[in-house]
């Protein structure tokens, strides 16, 4: 999607390394070694898939990742695909097409695989939330706050609605994150939505809290769910001739205010925005001799959208991230394993 534009002013440490391709084996990490600050760590990045298709669909426009029950990967393209990834090698092995109930695309943009295997996946012009079983067929559509809604409907803005979502508190809860801010709210004030699961595992809305960025020009491409009640938050941004800046933080929710009923946040309300602590900045990351098509603070960087936890290794989480190249010859579908202390 079209990104606002965001002054980015890092500059990048140098480091080499080789990248790791489809074909080959998990490189051995150092956990450290690569350090982009004391609590990340860039073990490896891959651009084995950029511009590459797969059973005849262009395999890039990826903006969501998500762990399947069987170990593989699932990657959600914007542009109404699914596929399924090998989780060692990301080697594409299944891809299928989505679309709305009347058979036109989306501008899918979340993913979450729930407990039972079906796929919830959000469109962002409208916004929605669909549940597809893993053959794409349509089960059902979550109801969605008015306010949330596009405008003339409701006050977001077509292309920055639903980009996150992940499930916390063990399955019970859904939530979503919009992109950037509704009108009338103060830019850069973000609505973070949630569902609660009811008996008969449908969702209906519940609270809805609000996350502020760093800066107005920098929305929420990403959220995920920890154990604890905490989110891994993405921050991202992109200025032509500077080039991507990509943050990842630390947030809790569990404090912070409902919203739902407040129709306009302008900063003067007493509310409690969703804490939240910079983990790293991914321009401080070392290249690894990664190169770039396009002018970035750091060769490493694109546009990255997609963020999912893959496991756990001696304290540190495993986190994958992977860029949306928007199928434009100057980006890369590139995937980033970190290592992440929170």
């Amino acid at each position: 999607m079209q990104l606002r534009t965001v002054l980015a002013t890092v500059t990048a440490a140098l480091a080499t390394a080789a990248c790791l391709t489809a074909a080959e084996p998990a490189l051995a990490s150092v956990p450290g070694r690569h350090a982009c600050s004391p609590s990340v760590s860039l073990d490896r990045f891959s651009d084995a898939l950029d511009k590459t298709t797969f059973d005849g669909t262009f395999v890039g426009n990826l903006s969501a990742l998500a762990r399947d029950r069987n170990g593989s990967l699932a990657a959600l393209s914007d542009r109404s695909a699914l596929f399924d990834l090998d989780a060692r090698t990301l080697a594409p092995q299944k891809v299928v097409p989505l679309a709305d109930e009347n058979g036109a695309p989306l501008d899918s943009e979340g993913l979450v695989v729930d407990r039972d295997g079906t796929r919830l996946v959000t469109s962002e012009t409208e916004p929605s939330i669909r549940r597809y079983g893993a053959d794409g067929r349509i089960f059902d559509r979550l109801p969605v706050p008015a306010e949330l809604l596009v405008a003339p409907a409701g006050r977001a803005t077509s292309n920055q609605t639903f980009e996150g979502l992940t499930l916390l508190n063990g399955g019970r809860t859904l939530l979503a994150s919009m992109e950037y801010a509704l009108s009338g709210d103060t830019p850069g004030t973000v609505r973070f939505q949630t569902w609660t699961r009811t008996k008969d595992n449908h969702f209906r809305p519940a609270a809805q809290y609000a996350y502020r960025t760093d800066a107005a020009f920098l929305g929420v491409p990403e959220v995920q769910a920890l154990p604890d009640g905490r989110l891994l938050v993405l921050e991202r941004g992109f200025t032509p001739g500077v080039g991507n800046t990509v943050r990842l933080y630390l947030a809790d929710p569990r404090h912070a205010t409902d919203t739902a009923d407040i129709e306009n946040l302008t900063g003067q309300e007493d509310v409690r925005l969703i804490r939240k602590t910079l983990l790293t900045d991914i321009a401080d990351c070392p290249t690894l001799g990664a190169t770039a098509k396009q002018p970035q603070p750091n060769p490493l960087l694109d546009n990255i959208e997609g963020m999912v936890v893959t496991g756990h290794d001696k304290g540190r989480l495993k986190v994958l991230l992977v860029s949306d190249d928007n199928q434009n010859a100057t980006q890369t579908t590139r995937f980033y394993d970190l290592r992440v202390r929170v």
